[in-house]
């Protein structure tokens, strides 16, 4: 019997990439790469040009069993669209819609999608964490679109008898990671003093390993239908905990000064930065105990594990 095909879309980010790799590596499935532009999967597995923007989507949905939908619009720290919101719409609602509807019109099975925790809300209170089935709160464009994907892609999958599967990541690190988390690492390389010293937050953080072993999970396991998961290490970490263990992971002395928490939100008011604030001070957790009760799903990956590979990545891009 011939291993099922599996799609996945947005084969050059940094969810995508990997789950392609992962595919490839667990050899149970046959990857396609659907990617924009130039990909490192040629002469790996098949590969097709994808632009959620076009009109039309895909051509290449014949034998697929399954689509992994981890192409998107991605949330961005200083938005520039005048109606922020409707480019989000563009390509995370309208987008991912037309891709549904054309993989439900040539038999696939299962559609994956990849959505965010921004669809939950922007902060939990500490030791209160989001759960799967909570009512979605998403605050921000972004997480508005999200939302909206997910509630079109079940309403699809309730017409057309396509199984859905939505999965809500948090923020997601590991080998590559860049944005913020890369901003850290940088920081904490260059011995730069930082002013996060007494933060105790709580945050749900997901290694790129994690995330795509839910991922694969969820391709074949009977009770992934039609459910909504969220994904994580299965450990909350301060702001502060989490510089500490990235600067033993980079074997650098740890410079971070106690500067208390209302005094840093102040300083990030007066400087028009609450965003800022709210990330690096408040708290986000996740739930996962319905993937383990579900899937039998855990995280596989420690996060001293996960965060040693990606340190030990950026290093050697370092010295290169």
């Amino acid at each position: 019997m011939n291993a099922p095909k599996v799609l996945v879309t947005g084969a050059n980010g940094f969810v995508g990439e990997a789950l392609v790799f992962r595919l490839l590596v667990d050899n149970k499935f046959i990857p396609i790469a659907a990617a924009r532009g130039a990909t490192r999967f040629h002469g790996l597995c098949p590969v097709v040009p994808f632009n959620l923007t076009h009109a039309k989507v895909l051509s290449a949905l014949d034998d697929v069993q399954v689509v992994i939908h981890t192409a998107a619009r991605v949330h961005v720290m200083n938005e520039t669209a005048v109606d922020a919101l409707a480019e989000f719409r563009k390509v995370n609602v309208e987008g991912t819609l037309k891709l549904a509807r054309c993989a439900a019109a040539s038999g696939v099975k299962r559609f994956i999608f990849i959505s965010s925790i921004k669809v939950n809300g922007e902060s939990t209170p500490p030791g209160k964490p989001f759960k799967a089935d909570d009512h979605p709160n998403p605050l921000d464009p972004y997480g508005v679109s999200k939302y909206e994907a997910e509630e079109a892609l079940k309403k699809l999958g309730h017409d057309t008898g396509m199984e859905v599967v939505i999965i809500r990541p948090p923020l997601v690190y590991g080998p590559g990671v860049k944005a913020n988390f890369l901003s850290m690492l940088r920081w904490l390389n260059k011995g730069i003093p930082l002013p996060f010293g007494s933060i105790r937050n709580q945050r749900s953080l997901v290694a790129i390993g994690n995330l795509t072993s839910l991922v694969a999970t969820c391709i074949d396991h009977p009770a992934a239908a039609n459910q909504i998961f969220l994904a994580s290490d299965g450990e909350d970490l301060s702001t502060t905990q989490l510089l500490r263990r990235l600067a033993k992971a980079l074997d650098k002395p740890v410079r971070l000064l106690p500067i208390p928490e209302w005094l840093l939100k102040l300083a990030a008011a007066i400087l028009g930065k609450q965003a800022f604030a709210q990330r690096i001070c408040g708290s986000l957790q996740v739930d996962i105990n319905k993937n383990r009760e579900l899937l039998g799903w855990t995280p596989p990956i420690n996060t001293d594990k996960a965060m040693g590979e990606t340190v030990g990545h950026y290093l050697e891009k370092q010295t290169k």
